[in-house]
């Protein structure tokens, strides 16, 4: 996701996106260190979605 869809979303979007990326984000991490990915690129991907999406949501709770 790029940081403009993200700051569309609201506080549900964001935490439901959130959750959904981090279970992803374990997933790929369990099946590449039984099976090596294709594209183990795709770990470092989800693992900075998450941190976007952690990163607005804490932004729009502080304020």
């Amino acid at each position: 996701m790029k940081q403009s869809e993200i700051k569309e979303l609201s506080v549900e979007e964001l935490k439901a996106k959130l959750a959904e990326y981090k279970k992803q984000n374990s997933d790929l991490k369990i099946s590449h260190s039984v099976t090596p990915l294709e594209n183990p690129l795709l770990i470092r991907k989800t693992r900075k979605t998450v941190a976007r999406l952690a990163t607005e949501l804490t932004k729009r709770e502080n304020q």
